[in-house]
């Protein structure tokens, strides 16, 4: 038994409990607990939010923003592998990416390893997020440098208004939960103008919470996406992050009459993709699997 394992014990048998160990994500109704070492190691209160990163005591460091869990160094690769492969091994010929948020880099990491990529325009609100992301979790923001990426610190949603029509092969939306900054990221008119800005065969993913922590913001954007882009082009998609709230979360895959997400891929190639890259989440039996989803969550979705 390890030290930690054992403080652990001893502190679950005293009933001692000391809060200021703990990071409590929450929604009011449910929350998810992580407990951490020491002092925070980064704390700045932006424009914008309240960016913090911590070290946990099984889950590295951790960076939140106004105590919402964004990403932790030990399981971000599965957020990460999936909201970028799903998209690019279903079409392989993009060629220019619009990522919206990302702070913290980890979708930039992924999209890197795509030689055929020529360009990324990554645009990130808050400087502070990409600032500490690259101090403390170098492993996640480690291709915040690569010279195919060009990082603006502006208003994403104003960004995609004023973008020019089919500029974008794939654009991704990797933001947070629908509340300050990011609470634009949720309507309709983002999506209209999202969808101005593909190319006729372009395809957008996109962080779509959860259907179990925010069935809410779940079931609306879901809506609200079939209304832009149609019910057929549709496909949310489950990924499974143990530090995420109820560890079930959901990205969706919407495309402009672009490829099939499960019936135009190409399995040999995103086998050997995932085994060439030593991905830790990603593969071609999990990409098909995602898209199958709990008769409980086709309910929410399909009769709302």
């Amino acid at each position: 038994m390890t030290t930690d394992e054992q403080l652990a014990l001893e502190t679950a048998d005293s009933g001692q409990f000391n809060p200021d160990e703990w990071v409590i994500d929450n929604n009011g109704k449910t929350a998810l607990s992580i407990r951490i070492k020491g002092e925070c190691l980064f704390k700045e209160v932006s424009p914008y939010q309240t960016v913090e990163v911590f070290d946990t005591h099984d889950r590295g460091k951790m960076l939140t923003i106004d105590r919402m869990v964004m990403c932790t160094e030990t399981d971000e690769f599965s957020y990460h592998e999936m909201i970028v492969h799903v998209p690019m091994l279903t079409n392989p010929s993009i060629k220019n990416v619009l990522v919206i948020g990302a702070g913290d880099g980890g979708t930039i990491r992924e999209l890197v390893r795509h030689p055929g990529i020529e360009s990324i325009t990554m645009v990130e609100i808050d400087e502070v997020v990409v600032r500490a992301s690259k101090q403390f979790l170098p492993t996640i923001s480690s291709a915040l440098e690569n010279p195919k990426l060009n990082l603006l610190i502006d208003d994403g949603i104003k960004f995609v208004k004023d973008a020019a029509d089919a500029a974008y092969d794939l654009v991704i939306i990797d933001s947070s939960d629908p509340v300050g900054p990011s609470e634009g990221l949720f309507t309709k008119s983002f999506y209209q103008d999202v969808h101005r800005c593909l190319r006729p065969d372009g395809v957008v993913s996109i962080q779509s919470e959860s259907p179990n922590f925010h069935p809410k913001a779940f079931v609306e954007l879901n809506q609200c996406l079939k209304q832009v882009f149609g019910v057929e082009q549709v496909h949310p998609y489950l990924v499974f992050i143990p530090m995420y709230p109820s560890g079930l979360w959901s990205l969706t895959y919407c495309s402009k009459n672009a490829a099939h997400p499960i019936n135009n891929l190409d399995y040999d190639k995103s086998a050997k993709f995932a085994s060439l890259h030593n991905l830790r989440y990603y593969n071609a039996d999990v990409h098909q699997a995602a898209f199958a989803l709990p008769n409980y969550i086709s309910s929410m979705i399909n009769n709302s």
